[in-house]
Formats: structure tokens, C-alpha cells, sequence
């Protein structure tokens, strides 16, 4: 069968975007893994998914396979595109809709400028809820990797994520120290991995390993991560800038309890149609 597709990406991190609400088909990792790959198939950083409910308090149901065929929970650049795609689509005329995803519920809104926002939730800091290995909760953690102490916040956005500040993104060992810490025994579920270099109280550049991408032109999940961990320690203040280097993103957060609010654009590259 053929199978329509639509590429999308959110500040240069790309997505094959598939509507399971008016085509049928049972997609599995394997086809992830093997559309994903940029030389031999679609390439992407991640594909989306976008299908019934399975509750009567929301609009969608949205799942995310890594190009590594892995499920994950969440995707903040991926939910502005899931917005656009729906509305593109006319399989809602919402301008605010409510998704489920594996993380939990979020928010999605498209603004009149074509920018979406998101409400992602409150973050969660208790360990257990990352996952995290520690014995409480802190601002930050010492983690060891091959002997090396690296400090850094951790939190869940839904998926979990490591912060780490560097006085430099450009020179930040994202390539070396990204996937030993993605895999490290005390983030049991793997870990996403943010550097972040504060430039003043609103405004900051990032970098991010996603956990079974790689490092991406733009993480949102890891954008709202970096922006609570500079908040909570008091380097930033909210509303705050980030700068990745796909483009920049505008996050939101009011404190512990409270959501945090991410806007940024969601742009549709082409439409096609692959064989299953």
C-alpha cells in the first residue's frame, strides 16, 4: 500500500509527519529505523505519528519514533509541527487542541503570526519521575564519567533531560560527552543532553544530544529543560530566549507546579507517498 507522508521541521530539527486518523496501517520500529535513515530513505530526526484518542478529554493521540526505531515520550518541536499538520490537514478546525502523549497531556495553540505555542506541562523534578539514580532531589547532580565529576540539573519534560552550563556551546564536548551520558547507568531510560551558555538574564545558546537522535539542529522538550534548570538556579529569568542552531525558541515557566510555555515556528517542507 501506499502510505502519504508529509516532512516537516521546527527550527531544522525534521520530521516524517503520517496521518493514521484517514489511513490505516500498522507502523512499527522497524520502519522508523529504516525511513529514517538519510541516505537510503526519508531521513529524519524523528516520526510522528498522528492517530485517534484513546480518552474522550482530547482532540489526538500523538506518538514519536527516534530514527533509531526507539518510542519516546515527548517531542517539543515535533508538537508545534503535530499542530500545523492537523490544521493543514483539516482534521480539526481548533485553534487550541489537547494531544496525548506517552508523556502525558499537553496544549498545543496556534498564535495568528503561524507561531505555536505549547504548554508542556509542569516539569518534574523528584528523581524517580526523570528517571533519575539519586537519593533526593537537588538543584544539581554530580555524575561520574570515567572518573570525571560532571555537574549537572536534571528534570523531566515529559522525557528526561541533563543540563549542563559550559562558558562556550561552540567548544561544548556535545559529540564526546552526549552519548556517554545518554547511556550512563543513572539515567535508566537514557537521558537527552543539554549544554547551555547563559549569555544575560533572557538569553541563552543551546545545544542538545537527543537520546537516540544524536545532536539535532533544535530540541524543545530540551529547550524547555535547559530554560527551568537556569531558572531554578537563578542564572536566567522568565520569559527567556534560546538560541539553537536551527533557530530560536521563546520559553515561559513561573516556577516549580507551573507550566512551561514554549513558542516557535513549524514549517512544512513536502508531501509524498512511500510504500509499506
Amino acid at each position: 500500500m501506499l502510505l502519504r507522508f508529509t516532512k516537516m521541521h521546527g527550527l531544522g530539527n525534521d520530521f516524517m509527519v503520517i496521518d493514521l486518523v484517514s489511513q490505516q496501517a500498522h507502523i512499527q520500529p522497524k520502519h522508523a529505523k529504516q525511513w529514517g535513515d538519510r541516505h537510503t530513505g526519508i531521513g529524519f530526526d524523528q516520526l510522528l505519528l498522528v492517530e485517534t484518542p484513546t480518552r474522550p478529554d482530547v482532540d489526538f493521540r500523538y506518538r514519536i519514533f527516534n530514527a533509531d526505531g526507539s518510542e519516546v515520550e515527548q517531542c517539543g518541536n515535533g508538537a508545534r509541527c503535530f499542530a500545523r499538520f492537523v490544521l493543514d490537514k483539516r482534521l480539526t478546525v481548533k485553534k487550541r487542541i489537547r494531544v496525548e502523549t506517552r508523556g502525558g497531556i499537553i496544549v498545543l495553540e496556534m498564535r495568528a503570526d503561524g507561531q505555536v505555542t505549547v504548554d508542556m506541562g509542569a516539569p518534574r523534578l523528584d528523581p524517580p519521575l526523570i528517571p533519575l539514580v539519586a537519593d533526593a532531589e537537588a538543584l544539581t547532580y554530580a555524575v561520574d564519567v570515567e572518573g570525571q565529576s560532571i555537574e549537572l540539573a536534571a528534570l523531566s519534560m515529559g522525557n528526561p533531560h541533563a543540563v549542563i552550563r559550559v562558558a562556550d556551546v561552540d567548544s561544548a564536548p556535545v559529540q564526546s560527552l552526549g552519548p556517554k551520558l545518554e547511556v550512563h547507568p543513572r539515567f535508566p531510560q537514557r537521558v537527552n543532553v543539554g549544554f547551555l551558555q547563559v549569555m544575560d538574564r533572557q538569553h541563552a545558546r543551546l545545544r542538545v544530544w537527543e537520546r537516540g537522535a544524536g545532536e539535532t539542529q533544535a530540541c524543545g522538550t530540551g529547550a524547555c529543560a535547559a530554560a527551568v534548570a537556569a531558572i531554578r538556579q537563578g542564572w536566567m529569568d522568565s520569559p527567556l530566549q534560546l538560541e539553537l542552531p536551527g533557530g530560536k525558541l521563546c520559553i515561559e515557566w513561573a516556577g516549580v507546579g507551573q507550566p512551561v510555555m514554549m513558542t516557535g515556528p513549524a514549517v512544512r517542507v513536502y508531501e509524498g507517498q512511500i510504500r509499506l
